[in-house]
């Protein structure tokens, strides 16, 4: 028996963040060990407490968080076979591209193994998803060989409808297993 891949899911705070704690359950019920972390920014939409429940892991919620054999957000960087960021805001698209790494999500990033993959699914106002500043970090983001699923058309929160809502979590769900070689739990 193989062993499990293992994905990262990144959090951040968009009002989509509710919409990964299905994607975490998609995940882990398809046989993957998913590591959650929540950006500071995540938590004021969603807790900790339903992730470690679905997942049956610690959810990184700080860069000081620890396991005991170390740093947690080192070693959910060297465990992760992808890093999936969904929902990704505007700024977490520009720290991704920019390489920063003041937040668990960002030094995990950083730290992951060069054959881990990045697959982000933004989630934004249809302004901020086709601003000059957004297109280029996302072209950055492509031209290091990450993949972005989304946006997709429709409502948003902030009363607009058009380009920006996260994508259906299923589809995210189906696309993370196929980039990782894994069946999705319905096949």
């Amino acid at each position: 028996m193989s062993k499990p891949k293992n994905i990262v899911l990144g959090v951040s705070g968009s009002i989509a963040a509710h919409k990964a704690i299905d994607l975490a359950s998609l995940l882990a019920k398809a046989g993957c060990e998913v590591d959650v972390v929540l950006t500071r920014d995540a938590q004021q939409f969603v807790k900790p407490l339903p992730f470690q429940t679905l997942t049956n892991r610690p959810v990184i919620t700080s860069l000081y968080d620890e396991e005991e054999t170390g740093v947690a957000h080192v070693r959910a960087a060297d465990r992760a076979d992808l890093l999936l960021v969904a929902p990704a805001t505007a700024n977490t698209l520009a720290k991704l591209a920019l390489g920063l790494a003041d937040d668990a999500l960002g030094c995990v990033a950083l730290a992951l193994r060069p054959e881990a993959k990045l697959l982000v699914a933004p989630a934004m106002n249809g302004k901020m998803w086709r601003h000059p500043a957004t297109e280029a970090n996302v072209a950055t983001l492509v031209g290091r060989g990450a993949e972005i699923i989304g946006p997709d058309d429709g409502m948003l929160s902030c009363g607009y409808d058009g380009i920006g809502r996260l994508w259906p979590v299923d589809g995210i769900a189906a696309h993370a297993l196929k980039l990782l070689g894994v069946e999705s739990a319905d096949d």
